[in-house]
């Protein structure tokens, strides 16, 4: 069931920041986290971390459970990094465990879907560059029913603090980077809206999927072109934020102008420059 349905959801939502400025720009990380940087003076070095893949699973009867959490060698060569995913895959597991022996006891017997759950989550690498480390995560869940959700959020790691932040952090505020941005994103949105839904975008209509999400709906992705600054932008819409589950996620690639640089808080500034 996770493999198929995971899959799927995939299918719908591919990697935000994997296309270059040009391929996609005219069409278009997590909680804070403390840690001690010095604590990762033995780190591993990053040609001999591994990459972590996680499985847990259950089966009761015809119920079934299963729990996936992945992440690069690249998370694992940073350990302050590392113990703080394994503190949240430890946590969500126990979590959907305890949750799942309650949809067991109290769903009707005759009710499969009701208690099936799936639970899975996979790091990857948008950009790793001097003092930073940029990831994206994708999460899908099952909780019973017709289908699960999914999406995907960001996490920006600063080597230098031991700090984990979410893209849009790195920015002044939602709205400043909108304002950054301009038409090119509602347009870059209505535009592919257009494609899957094969007619026009109206955002006076009042529909409920026809206006133009804020970022503070979105999740912000930055990526690198040349491994040593950041000069791309990824906005991901998830379902039911700019259209229906049935659309899909939506992503959005931009380069970094300099009207984005300018949106970019003053102490993250060194870290960006404008794409060439």
């Amino acid at each position: 069931m996770r493999r198929s349905l995971f899959l799927i959801s995939l299918a719908l939502s591919s990697a935000a920041c994997s296309q270059s400025p040009a391929e996609n720009a005219a069409d278009e990380p997590a909680p804070a986290a403390t840690a001690d940087p010095a604590e990762d003076a033995g780190a591993p070095a990053a040609d001999t971390a591994k990459a972590v893949d996680f499985e847990d699973s259950d089966k009761e009867g015809e119920a079934v459970r299963e729990f996936a959490y992945k992440w690069p060698a690249a998370v694992s060569a940073t350990p302050a990094l590392a113990r703080r995913l394994t503190a949240e895959r430890d946590k969500a597991l126990a979590e959907q465990k305890a949750e799942w022996a309650e949809a067991l006891a109290t769903s009707p017997e005759d009710c499969v879907s009701c208690v099936n759950r799936g639970f899975e989550v996979e790091w990857k690498v948008v950009a790793d560059i001097p003092g930073w480390l940029s990831l994206s995560q994708d999460l899908y869940v099952f909780t019973g029913g017709a289908h699960g959700n999914y999406g995907r959020s960001s996490l920006l790691w600063n080597r230098e603090t031991g700090e984990g932040v979410d893209g849009i952090a790195l920015f002044k505020s939602p709205v400043t980077l909108e304002n950054a941005l301009g038409r090119k994103l509602c347009d870059a949105l209505d535009r592919q809206r257009e494609r899957k839904r094969g007619m026009k975008v109206d955002r006076a209509a009042g529909g409920i999927f026809d206006d133009c999400p804020g970022l503070d709906e979105a999740s912000v992705l930055v990526g690198s072109s040349d491994g040593e600054h950041f000069d791309r932008i990824g906005i991901y819409f998830g379902p039911y934020v700019a259209g229906s589950y049935a659309e899909g996620a939506y992503e959005l690639n931009f380069p970094v102008t300099a009207s984005v640089l300018d949106a970019v808080k003053p102490e993250f500034a060194e870290a960006f420059r404008v794409a060439r």
